[in-house]
């Protein structure tokens, strides 16, 4: 069970208080930012006249580079597909650097095995993070670090970044192209993966930037994302990634009948609310349900005649289809889901590629989550006070993301879409195992057996009141039907030691993970 401390945040969450006060941490009080002065840090510069960037040397750029207790960082953009974070990894590993924090903007399957090894063997003794699947997640679930992991949304990561609290040492990032100074983007070449928003924050504040990749192309390389400016050296590499995979996991499109059903509903409540007319803005999270709302949109946005002005987030093909039909005015484009949307990058001046500040930084002069109408998300629990839960499962194990699910829940009308129950597990319950997003900024649930609005927005109460296909319930009956349907759950075991801190998106802690008792 949780262990017994006095230091509890607003949501009633039980924090460590020995590993608060190490980290000099605050416990999450409210979802309002306000409007401080921040001051903003900024990397070292080896100043250097362009030439002489360019090497397969790979072996002598970590010997160089990579001591012992720095902080390394990748990106995640080529998702399943990803060959980089290996082959660097593997490079460090050799050569005995140890003691090193690892800070990617998130770590996907492709690069489980080499994460463990590398914790295992004291290489990796800390991560800040985005999130974690499979078997990593289960083994940091299991303590197999002695620090818990920072758990960080996407527009956290890039505050982190930007004021200080993330000091990148050397950032390795793979790109589909690059030329002789490092001028280069992720729109052209084979393995092309479309924006490349969350490494621009890594190229623009890395004390060291390394480019790898594939693809060496003419000077000088345009449109360049990632400037020659930032760059310290550009290694080629036999490959890069495998774009292909880039499609897989959480970004998949459903075919499941239930998640269809869903995303219907989720429709129809967006359909039904004041926030559908013209010019209204839109994000789709990852999960099958939370993608496949587009399709069902584009319908109504014809049959109405209604144009959205801009969609946000990561970009699918859904999407481009809309702005391709004129649905849409412009795509703001942190990452990219599918193929499609990364070919449309380069193809269509109204994608605007943004990095994680411009998306979701809550300290800056005003980021695009900011001016959003509707999100649409997923959850694996949501519980009866409407705070959500996208980051552990049901045995308490890491097996998800923060991503930017607290950033994109500042819209004006949040929704999050989940089954009533997902085999013998509820969605909705009592209290969540692990929270990320708060309640307060959680607008609707739609699930399978119906529709529940936070007691807090009668405004939508009243809209979606007496609509063909909305059946209204409280997130109290939804939760008795889910455990009439499941049954009660026993309580899970954790040890004393925490595994995990989570960050809500102004650093201070909405939630800690605790280390599972089998």
């Amino acid at each position: 069970m949780r262990e017994a401390t006095t230091l509890e945040n607003k949501l009633g969450r039980i924090l460590p208080d020995d590993l608060m006060k190490k980290y000099d941490y605050k416990p999450f009080e409210t979802t309002e930012i306000g409007h401080p002065i921040i001051q903003r840090t900024a990397p070292k510069v080896r100043v250097s006249d362009g030439d002489g960037k360019v090497t397969n040397d790979l072996a002598k750029i970590v010997k160089d580079n990579v001591k012992d207790g720095m902080t390394i960082s990748f990106h995640h953009h080529f998702r399943n597909g990803d060959f980089i974070f290996n082959t660097v990894m593997e490079e460090i590993m050799k050569q005995g650097i140890k003691n090193l924090t690892l800070a990617p903007s998130s770590l996907t399957g492709a690069m489980n095995d080499v994460a463990i090894k590398a914790i295992k063997n004291g290489t990796v003794t800390n991560i800040t993070t985005s999130g974690m699947r499979g078997e990593l997640g289960d083994v940091v679930s299991h303590g197999a670090l002695e620090t818990p992991v920072i758990f960080r949304s996407h527009g956290g990561r890039a505050r982190a970044i930007e004021n200080g609290d993330i000091k990148i040492d050397v950032a390795f990032l793979g790109v589909p192209n690059a030329d002789r100074c490092g001028n280069a983007n992720g729109m052209y070449g084979e393995e092309a993966f479309g924006s490349l928003g969350y490494a621009l924050m890594d190229a623009a504040y890395a004390d060291k930037v390394v480019l790898l990749t594939d693809n060496l192309v003419d000077y000088p390389n345009t449109p360049a994302s990632i400037k020659q400016t930032q760059v310290d050296y550009v290694v080629e590499v036999d490959k890069v990634g495998d774009p292909d995979k880039i499609g897989s996991g959480a970004t998949r499109f459903t075919k499941d009948p239930k998640n269809l059903k869903i995303a219907n509903m989720v429709s129809d409540v967006i359909t039904n609310s004041s926030y559908f007319k013209d010019g209204f803005s839109f994000q789709t999270g990852s999960g099958g349900a939370a993608l496949a709302v587009t399709r069902y949109l584009r319908n109504a946005m014809i049959d109405q005649n209604i144009k959205a002005s801009f969609g946000l987030g990561g970009i699918t093909k859904p999407m481009v289809d809309l702005l391709e039909e004129g649905l849409i005015g412009k795509l703001m484009d942190v990452q990219d889901f599918d193929k499609a949307a990364a070919n449309s990058m380069k193809e269509n001046k109204n994608q605007q590629e943004i990095d994680a500040s411009w998306y979701a930084d809550p300290d800056n002069k005003g980021a695009m989550v900011d001016q959003l109408d509707v999100s649409i998300l997923s959850a694996l629990e949501i519980d009866t006070s409407f705070n959500v839960n996208v980051l552990t499962g049901s045995d308490g194990v890491i097996r998800g993301a923060v991503g930017g699910h607290q950033d994109a829940a500042m819209a004006k009308m949040t929704i999050i879409c989940a089954p009533l129950t997902r085999g013998r597990i509820p969605s909705i319950v009592k209290s969540v195992d692990t929270a990320v997003t708060p309640g307060s900024s959680i607008d609707v649930l739609v699930t399978d057996y119906g529709v529940a609005v936070n007691p807090n927005r009668k405004d939508l109460q009243e809209q979606l009141s007496d609509i063909p296909g909305i059946n209204l319930y409280t997130i109290d009956e939804l939760a008795e039907k889910a455990q009439k349907i499941v049954g009660q759950e026993e309580p899970l075991n954790y040890t004393d030691k925490t595994v995990g801190l989570v960050e809500y998106r102004d650093g201070s802690i909405i939630d800690s993970i605790k280390e599972v008792k089998d």
